[in-house]
């Protein structure tokens, strides 16, 4: 009798068992008693579908070949998400490429390997940053505080032990009508040590308030004033927006200090004076420039600033603040991870010069220390000085991956020269958006760039250095994979909304050498997924009622006012 070797295949993962032999005119079975020496020769592995996004599962699915009576068994293990043994492999909530691995239980040196692509849901993602603000100062809200969000109605003094200073109410902004015109002082060398005193929170009288023009509520020097909260009647689309989708009660400035350096932490996670491995690399830009002018406000800050404007720096470790340099810098920042991926994105911006425009202090984005005018690439290409174009963006379908919205000073909050229209301004972003295609894979992040000199009770929960990690400030996160009407107390910074970005679009980390940590890697703090569910069945949007729709912003044809100093 004439007997051929068998070979058999087969196939794990999904269930299907395959014994395949040539001519065979006796077969005692796939590696029965009269096959070759058993062995496994090859396992291989697929999955499907091999791109998904973070909501999504993929089947995976592996293949052992072997000679005689093999064990068709794997073990499958994946470096980035949760794989079962069935094959079942889920994904984290990063976009990345994940290595899949079926490993043969019998030959642990016999395996096969599968990638899958994981996308986010977000293609899109807009901050929007507006001013000088605390939650117990713009969050007053019933509904909040009965939902459980953490925000206070009265103050503590040093200087009044045991008594509960009632927060009084003010207007949001300076309207003919009704005018806020005083401005806390929020430095970082007097206001923030002063209120935080050791951690006890009890400070804020000393900080000082500064009458920038007669009106209603004009106060000058040392009091009670920073002890205040924005009447409610003005910000109700806030309150309507952290109702509806997730309101964060636990969010912190990156660092201690006023708008200047705020602002470049939300572009590089660090306001350091050097790129990492440079002479300068462990001091921080610490407060505002002087506010020396040469007369074009345009030009009045970072890299195009008069060449005798200074600003103060920090050594984090000490708390010296004893060095001031010109305001140009040149430190990495996360529009370079952008570049490098060929993800697109833009910086909206009222003026080049101002404070609150970020770009003009780097470098690299906008050219040389002493210029006088940007014309990096960065800047010609993605820094637009004309923050209500985001609204003909949107309409016109070129919005970019990344964008970052910075308001003029009529719509910023910023006390003074505000003039009430901010909670408008950003309902009118978030309803251009919801109204359009982008609503289904966009994320609106909405926060304030420091606390301003306005009371708040919680303390930092973490203080890294002498600098970094400041007051608490508000954010809202608006998707239709935001968790609804929910409230998260997680700790986060501004670190925690570039390692949302990083994560959605897997760019790595900003500065990773870097000895003195940016804040992208900042431990301890979170990534916005707190604030998402990506398995619930989006969102529907639902316009946000506001005094002011996108019409009466695109019809402003007033120039947008920069800050005064801060």
């Amino acid at each position: 009798m004439i007997l051929l070797r068998t070979r058999s295949t087969r196939f794990v993962g999904c269930g299907l068992l395959l014994c395949t032999a040539g001519l065979l005119i006796n077969l005692n079975g796939c590696g029965g008693s009269n096959a070759a020496q058993s062995g496994i020769t090859s396992v291989s592995a697929s999955c499907v579908p091999s791109s998904i996004q973070f909501n999504q599962t993929s089947k995976c699915s592996a293949v052992v070949n072997g000679t005689g009576n093999f064990s068709s068994s794997v073990t499958w293990s994946v470096d980035q998400g949760t794989i079962d043994q069935n094959g079942n492999y889920t994904p984290p909530e990063n976009a990345t490429t994940a290595s899949v691995k079926a490993t043969s239980t019998q030959n642990t040196s016999k395996f096969g390997t599968a990638s899958v692509a994981v996308t986010s849901p977000i293609q899109h993602v807009v901050v929007i940053f507006q001013e000088n603000r605390s939650p117990d100062n713009l969050f007053q809200d019933p509904k909040l505080i009965a939902a459980g969000a953490n925000i206070q109605n009265y103050g503590i003094s040093a200087a009044q032990p045991g008594v509960h200073i009632p927060l009084t109410p003010v207007p949001l902004g300076c309207p003919p009508d009704n005018c806020q015109t005083y401005n806390p002082d929020h430095s970082h060398e007097h206001a923030f040590l002063d209120m935080y005193d050791g951690g006890k929170m009890d400070g804020a009288y000393k900080i000082e308030a500064f009458c920038q023009k007669p009106g209603t509520y004009c106060l000058n020097g040392q009091g009670n004033y920073s002890y205040a909260y924005v009447q409610q009647s003005d910000v109700a689309p806030y309150f309507q927006l952290a109702e509806t989708y997730t309101f964060a009660d636990n969010m912190f400035q990156s660092n201690q200090g006023p708008s200047f350096p705020a602002h470049q932490y939300l572009i590089s996670g660090s306001s350091a004076a050097a790129p990492p491995g440079m002479s300068g690399d462990n001091l921080l830009l610490a407060e505002n420039p002087l506010g020396i002018t040469n007369g074009i406000s345009a030009n009045a800050t970072g890299c195009t600033a008069p060449a005798d404007e200074l600003v103060q720096l920090i050594d984090p470790t000490t708390g010296d603040e004893s060095n001031k340099v010109y305001p140009c810098f040149d430190r990495p920042t996360l529009t370079d991870l952008l570049n490098a991926k060929k993800i697109s994105w833009r910086y909206y911006a009222p003026t080049p010069g101002s404070i609150w425009t970020a770009p003009n202090a780097i470098s690299h984005m906008c050219g040389p220390a002493h210029s006088t005018a940007c014309t990096a690439s960065d800047w010609t290409n993605n820094v637009v000085i004309k923050p209500i174009q985001v609204l003909t963006d949107i309409s016109n379908n070129q919005v970019a991956s990344v964008s970052w919205v910075i308001p003029g000073g009529q719509a910023s909050d910023h006390p003074v020269i505000n003039d009430g229209s901010g909670p408008s301004w950003v309902a009118s972003i978030v309803n251009a958006i919801g109204d359009s295609p982008y609503w289904a894979n966009t994320a609106v992040i909405i926060a304030w760039d420091d606390w301003g000199g306005w009371y708040d009770h919680v303390a930092p929960p973490l203080i890294l250095n002498q600098y970094e990690i400041g007051f608490r400030v508000p954010m809202i996160v608006v998707s239709p994979y935001a968790k609804a009407n929910s409230i998260t107390h997680t700790f986060y910074e501004f670190g925690s909304i570039l390692k949302f970005i990083e994560n959605t679009f897997g760019l790595g980390n900003i500065a990773p050498t870097a000895t003195l940590t940016y804040a992208d890697q900042f431990q301890g703090t979170g990534d916005l997924s707190d604030c998402f569910n990506f398995t619930q069945t989006p969102l529907t949007f639902h316009t946000i009622p506001a005094k002011f729709d996108a019409a009466h912003f695109l019809n402003d044809k007033r120039k947008p006012t920069d800050p005064d100093d801060d």
